[in-house]
């Protein structure tokens, strides 16, 4: 098995807006809750419940970028960009995300007009205003109450260029070889890796990228979001396809690798990374 000490960091990606387009970063900050403005903003229904490419595919769309001061700027196809900046912290507003309630806040209307007006449906978009206490990882993963920003449960995904070949030749030998190969954007990782042997990561406890290290918590399982061609919106069949012949892993169908940052710092690509375990 390569131990990672040829790997370096091939790309950083962050995501403004959970569900939406993001983009790519020379570096990026490592926050105890994920890359500095990944997924600090969420779209809900009028029941405050997250809205996601889940149900929504024409969300991949839309893209978001962050500016100065933690606010995003919103675009799509046929529409103004809109700069929406953050909110004030009070009031806040109960939001819920995998059946986990917590608070946020409510962008401005401008923000919820634009967003309803692209889905034909009358959404919300929220602020997670203080990530350092709103919502907690899994105490099972995180024993002393490490928080997480919007992300799916854990504050950052990592995956390998190697493990994406090798998913892709696996794709390409079954029976929907016309759907593949699949970009990486499929899978929405904040860190690509590159020079690592496919599937390496599995056996991963701890690793270091640049003078930052990770806790890895455990393998990806992924949803019907990667079936959806984040050019088109368009849905599939793979990767889940082929994930359930050949990548079930504690009841999930994996690909990539969730994990909690040990300290902040900043990632940059090109940076080395090294497994500490």
């Amino acid at each position: 098995m390569n131990n990672g000490l040829s790997a370096v960091v091939h790309g950083i990606r962050v995501h403004p807006v959970k569900s939406v387009g993001g983009y790519d970063a020379a570096q990026a900050v490592v926050e105890p809750w994920g890359l500095a403005g990944d997924r600090r903003w969420m779209l809900v229904d009028t029941d405050g419940t997250a809205v996601t490419q889940r149900e929504r595919p024409e969300l991949a769309l839309s893209s978001a970028a962050t500016l100065p001061g933690g606010g995003v700027r919103l675009s799509a196809p046929g529409r103004a960009d809109l700069a929406v900046e953050p909110p004030e912290p009070l009031p806040t507003t109960s939001v819920t995300l995998f059946g986990t309630k917590f608070e946020a806040v409510a962008a401005a209307d401008a923000a919820h007009a634009w967003f309803s007006d692209l889905l034909g449906a009358d959404v919300r978009l929220t602020h997670l205003d203080d990530p350092a206490s709103r919502r907690t990882i899994n105490p099972q993963y995180a024993p002393n109450g490490e928080t997480v920003s919007f992300a799916d449960g854990f504050p950052l995904q990592i995956a390998t260029r190697a493990s994406l070949d090798a998913l892709n030749s696996l794709i390409d030998q079954g029976d929907r070889p016309h759907e593949g190969p699949l970009p990486m954007n499929r899978f929405r990782p904040n860190v690509v890796l590159d020079g690592t042997e496919a599937w390496a990561e599995d056996s991963w406890s701890r690793i270091v990228i640049g003078d930052v290290s990770f806790r890895l918590a455990k393998p990806c399982g992924r949803c019907v979001i990667t079936t959806t061609d984040q050019a088109t919106a368009v849905r599939g069949k793979e990767p889940l396809r082929t994930l359930a012949r050949h990548r079930r892993i504690g009841g999930s169908l994996a690909f990539g690798v969730l994990v909690i940052p040990e300290n902040t710092g900043t990632i940059r690509v090109g940076d080395a990374m090294k497994v500490l375990a």
